[in-house]
């Protein structure tokens, strides 16, 4: 397996990107979806990463600039037949390494507070996330978990 950065151009992204937001409009209220489409992922204050195995996708994420130290993790999935199999720890390692290395001092994250999101909710608190209020443009909301960790 290998993480690239990935311009989101190809048809496998696009269509991994597509079953996300599918995914999280059944499970999660449309007022409440707040994954990124397409365009909303090809914006500068965006790095977006694919795990690769051969050319197959199996995961992806994230990091939004949201101001100079903090940044946010966005777009994290794995491939659900590929789910509990070491990606998103993999990937996240990655993205904390990276954001580092960006100069960002704080990472935060909305997901779910439904239980199809507990595995990950207990993948951030293993990586070191705590439980925060809202940031950004975000507001409080009985369907998201804001998470935050320093670096």
């Amino acid at each position: 397996m290998r993480i690239v950065v990935d311009d989101l151009s190809g048809p496998r992204i696009a269509e991994f990107l597509r079953e996300h937001v599918r995914e999280m409009r059944s499970i999660t209220p449309l007022e409440s979806k707040h994954a990124l489409d397409l365009d909303g992922l090809r914006t500068p204050e965006v790095t977006f990463w694919s795990v690769m195995d051969g050319d197959t996708v199996v995961g992806c994420g994230a990091l939004k600039r949201l101001d100079p130290a903090h940044a946010e993790l966005k777009s994290m999935r794995t491939a659900v037949a590929r789910k509990r199999g070491g990606i998103a720890s993999l990937l996240l390692s990655h993205i904390l390494a990276e954001a580092g290395r960006m100069g960002f001092t704080r990472l935060s994250l909305e997901t779910g507070s439904a239980d199809f999101f507990l595995p990950a909710r207990r993948l951030y608190e293993k990586f070191g996330f705590g439980y925060c209020e809202p940031f950004a443009d975000y507001r409080p909301d009985p369907h998201s978990v804001f998470m935050t960790r320093l670096l």
